[in-house]
Formats: C-alpha cells, sequence, structure tokens
C-alpha cells in the first residue's frame, strides 16, 4: 500500500483521460509492499477461498471508496480526513483520527523498514546483521524522502516503471511453471485469518480527496476512477495469488508455511526452489521495488502529516527532529524482531486500515445523512441505513479476526 498525500497537477493538457488518470492513480496507490505478503499468509486456505476473500475486500474498498466521495462532496476543497472526522464526529473524532493516522503509518514503516532490511541482507548474502540491512535500506531512502516531494516522486517514477517489468516478466516466465495440484487446497477458516493483511492491500482511500480536486470534483468521473481502480489491484492479486501458489509448495522446507512462520516475503522460497532460473532474480526485483515505492509514499506522507499536525516547518533541525521522530523507532522495532514484517501488516490493515478507512467513513456517512441531514444530491453509494450497517459488520468482523489471531 503506497499512502501518502498526493501532488497532482492541475493542468488542462493530459495525454490520458483524466478519469484514466484516476483509475491508475487509484490502483497504483493500493498495490505496494503488501502484496508480497498476501500469498504467504493465505497459503493455508488455499487459492480458491483466497479468491473469495479477495472480491469481498475488493467490494467492501470499492464501498468506503464511494462514502468518502460523499464526505468529500459535502466539504470544502482538499479537507483531509482528520478535517472531515472533525467537521462530522466533533473533537473526539478528530482526536481518533490523528491517532489511527499516526498508528497506521507507523505500523506500515515498520513492516516496510523490515522487509527492506531483508532484501539488502539478502543482497549481501546473508553476511550482514538483519539491523545493519534494515539501517543501510532506511538511511539510503528516507535521504530521498528528505529531499523532499520532487526527489521522491522522480524516483518513484522510475521505481514503478521497474515496478511493472518485472512483475510482467515474473507472470511470463512463471506461468509454465505452475503445477495445478498445488493450487487444490482449500481450507475457508484458514483464508478467513488473511482477512488483515488483504484489507491493508486494498487502502487506497486516503487518496480520495486530493484526487477529488484533480479530477474537479465531478462524482462521475471519481465513481470511475474508484470502480475501475479499484479492480486493478483485485485482477494483480488473483494473478500473483495464482503464480506462487501454484510454483511454490504449501509445505516442506522452504515453503509457504516456513515463509509464514518466519515472517517472509513470497519472494524468499523461489530462490530455494528455482536456484538456476531467472524467476527468482525477478522476484526479487519485484519486491524491492514494490517495498521501496511504499516505503517513499507512506514515509513522505508521515513527514507532511506530522509538520502539518504539530505546525512545525520542515526546515534545519526542526526538519531533521522529524525525520529522526519517523525513521528511529521503526528502526529499533524492526531490529528487534526481524519478522515483524507480516505481524506489521497484519497491525496496520486489522485496527489501522479497518477503523480509520473502513469504521470512520461509515461513521462520518451517518453522521452527515442521518443527523445533519445532508442533501441526498450527493449519495454515492446506493443501499441506504442497511448498508452502512453491514459495512460497520465487516470491519468489527476484520478486528474479531485479528484479534482472534493475537489469541492464537
Amino acid at each position: 500500500m503506497t499512502f501518502r498525500i498526493l501532488s497532482v497537477p492541475m493542468k488542462k493538457s493530459y495525454t490520458l483521460p483524466k478519469t484514466v488518470g484516476g483509475a491508475l492513480i487509484v490502483g497504483g496507490t493500493a498495490i505496494g509492499a503488501g502484496m508480497l505478503a498476501l500469498p504467504v499468509v493465505s497459503a493455508l486456505g488455499g487459492f480458491i477461498p483466497a479468491c473469495f476473500v479477495y472480491l469481498i475486500c475488493w467490494l467492501f474498498s470499492a464501498c468506503t471508496g464511494l462514502l468518502f466521495l460523499e464526505i468529500c462532496m459535502w466539504m470544502p476543497q482538499n479537507a483531509n480526513i482528520v478535517s472531515m472526522a472533525h467537521h462530522l464526529l466533533g473533537p473526539i473524532g478528530k482526536f481518533f483520527a490523528w491517532l489511527l493516522y499516526l498508528y497506521l503509518f507507523y505500523t506500515l514503516t515498520i513492516a516496510y523498514v523490515a522487509g527492506g532490511g531483508g532484501f539488502i541482507v539478502s543482497l549481501f548474502g546473508h553476511e550482514i546483521h538483519h539491523s545493519i540491512g534494515i539501517i543501510l535500506f532506511t538511511v539510503v531512502f528516507a535521504a530521498v524522502v528528505y529531499m523532499g516531494t520532487k526527489a521522491v516522486d522522480r524516483i518513484n517514477f522510475l521505481l514503478m516503471i521497474g515496478l511493472i517489468i518485472a512483475f510482467v516478466l515474473f507472470i511470463i516466465v512463471g506461468f509454465g511453471k505452475v503445477k495445478i495440484s498445488f493450487l487444490s487446497q482449500m481450507h475457508w477458516g484458514h483464508a478467513v485469518l488473511a482477512l488483515p493483511v488483504i484489507f491493508t492491500s486494498f487502502s487506497y482511500q486516503g487518496v480520495i480527496p486530493s484526487l477529488n480536486t484533480y479530477l474537479d470534483r465531478d462524482p462521475k468521473k471519481m465513481r470511475y476512477a474508484i470502480l475501475i481502480g479499484t479492480a486493478l489491484p483485485f485482477l494483480a492479486y488473483i494473478v500473483w495469488e495464482f503464480l506462487i501458489l501454484g510454483i511454490v509448495p504449501l509445505r516442506g522446507a522452504h515453503g509457504l508455511l516456513e515463509a509464514h512462520q518466519k515472517g517472509l516475503t513470497a519472494v524468499e522460497p523461489l530462490g530455494y526452489f528455482f536456484p538456476a532460473s531467472p524467476i527468482f532474480l525477478i522476484g526479487q526485483f519485484f519486491g524491492a521495488f514494490a517495498l521501496t515505492t511504499s516505503f517513499l509514499g507512506v514515509t513522505l506522507g508521515l513527514s507532511d502529516f506530522l509538520a502539518d499536525g504539530l505546525k512545525v516547518k520542515k526546515e534545519g533541525w526542526k526538519k531533521v527532529a522529524i525525520f529522526m521522530i519517523i525513521y528511529i523507532p521503526p528502526i529499533v522495532v524492526a531490529s528487534i524482531d526481524p519478522t515483524i514484517f507480516l505481524k506489521a501488516l497484519g497491525y496496520a490493515g486489522g485496527i489501522g486500515c479497518a477503523l480509520l478507512l473502513g469504521l470512520f467513513p461509515v461513521m462520518m456517512v451517518w453522521a452527515g445523512r442521518y443527523t445533519r441531514k445532508y442533501s441526498a444530491v450527493h449519495t454515492q453509494l446506493p443501499g441506504g441505513k442497511l448498508l452502512l450497517l453491514i459495512l460497520a459488520g465487516f470491519v468489527v468482523f476484520e478486528l474479531i479476526v485479528e484479534l482472534m489471531q493475537e489469541i492464537m
């Protein structure tokens, strides 16, 4: 999940229709490092059950995106989630939105720092300590974030090109290695346990306010962008799931179950099963690009959020202090527990995304529609109170799943 404050040009000249560009922004925001965890956390459930959970999360993400769009139509231009919560849910809503923002950004940063550190360790042939890998990854790419949005956008553009090329190559090379027998596993109960991480991987809603401005506050364009854009990660995840579950055994040494127990990404087992094939190298590049783009986006967003929330200009020693606050805690946590990548993604989705991007839009729309009696002309999601209750119930169910995993 690449989740940051979006900077988009407001020019009238563009090569792609704005709606298509908006859909790509939605899809690109959702697709990120969480993709590396999906086949690992869903492997025990099997391919078919995982696809069903993906479908449910896709529908939920589309619905909550439309709810955020409805809220945006009530609010002034460029209002963010915290200001929306303050307006519709009062000071208490603003306080919890602030806390959940920080919780979500920090848990994602911890996950990406841990995963990026693991990549650096692998790059050095496992000859360096994991904490050294974490520090090297963080220092190199934190420097890019420190240089500002322009530097991040340029590096991120190059990394996204690499990400797309690596994914296409992975499909071409990996498709012929798929064993259909590996895809026959079905255990619906275990598939549900993957819900928190899958939830995280469909998160993009934080970009809706900026995207709404980009698309000239046109609800029709926004609806198309949300519905098409959320379909992109759904299709990408199905293909990725098919390939990884179809070429990596579930059980045995270096299988997906062992990867889950050790907190590894879906790429790690490929090096054992295909040492002479380019598929592992391609997978490594794909993983590195996914981790880095997510890391850049999330930590840039966190730096902007902290600077704005603390009313501090990102200049001189104040800027250095903000970046120390951002990066030192995740480095410490990831160094203490190098296997925290999957767990941190679960915490982010199971709690942060579920509440901030799932429950909050339901509560805000309920308040706007039925307490403040805002005009129904801006309604973006039909279904009334019943559908809002169903969406809220799904969030509660997802929180229970996360709680169950902690107990287990």
